[in-house]
């Protein structure tokens, strides 16, 4: 899942990229709000983490910016700024959260993955897909721990499978976005941070390997177009 972070303070904006990078998300780091505002353009991200008080551009001015050019991206708004006043401002500006700092990364990622759940109209925390079940409560049993998302596992056939990082992404954004068409391009932006090394056939072999692992009818190829998981399968 790839994010968007912008932060302008170097050691918490480090922190938070190397804590999201453990709960399994691919973050691309910027320091101010023109660039902010430049990068939530793209729709390149499934969310966003917007600090309010970021040089250049108020993190306040990006957001009604972004939302001006009706672009549904969800931001979670990060700030020290914890009057309710503040918290009403930047909800009404089109924030669709907010949390306070000092932060705790364990929230800050679900937090994050439930954002993008309701973007995608899913209100639960499972998505399946035929007999394949991706589920961040996966092997929890009855003690209601919750296992760490980076562990790239599913289940298939009732079965665990353990999935790359790469091959976990993509079979969430296709999942995420059942019956839709996904392009290569944009299955690698969603894959690869700035300055990712992509080999032209790298989608490719992801889907081979995602197919071999959980099924070959799972993931189809629209020729010239993409790949899809067809609605009636999720």
């Amino acid at each position: 899942m790839r994010i968007l972070l912008a932060e302008d303070d170097e050691l918490l904006g480090s922190g938070i990229r190397a804590g999201l990078a453990q709960h399994g998300f691919q973050v691309d780091w910027v320091r101010d709000g023109v660039a902010a505002e430049r990068e939530l353009a793209t729709g390149a991200y499934q969310a966003a983490v917007l600090d309010l008080g970021l040089p250049r551009q108020d993190g306040m001015e990006v957001l009604r910016q972004t939302r001006a050019r009706r672009n549904t991206t969800p931001v979670l708004v990060l700030t020290a700024r914890d009057a309710v006043p503040a918290r009403i401002e930047g909800l009404d500006a089109g924030a669709d959260d907010y949390l306070i700092k000092p932060i705790d990364l364990h929230e800050l990622a679900a937090r994050l993955r439930a954002l993008v759940r309701r973007a995608h109209g899913q209100s639960d925390t499972c998505l399946a897909a035929g007999d394949v079940v991706l589920d961040p409560f996966f092997g929890t049993g009855t003690t209601g721990a919750v296992v760490d998302p980076a562990a790239h596992q599913v289940l298939a056939h009732g079965q665990p499978v353990e999935l790359s990082n790469r091959e976990y992404d993509l079979l969430h954004a296709l999942m995420l976005n059942a019956g839709r068409v996904l392009s290569r391009e944009q299955l690698e932006q969603r894959l690869y941070e700035w300055g990712s090394e992509i080999n032209s056939n790298a989608v490719e072999v992801h889907i081979y390997h995602l197919r071999r692992k959980l099924g070959a009818g799972l993931i189809e190829t629209v020729r010239g177009v993409g790949y899809r998981i067809p609605r009636e399968q999720a």
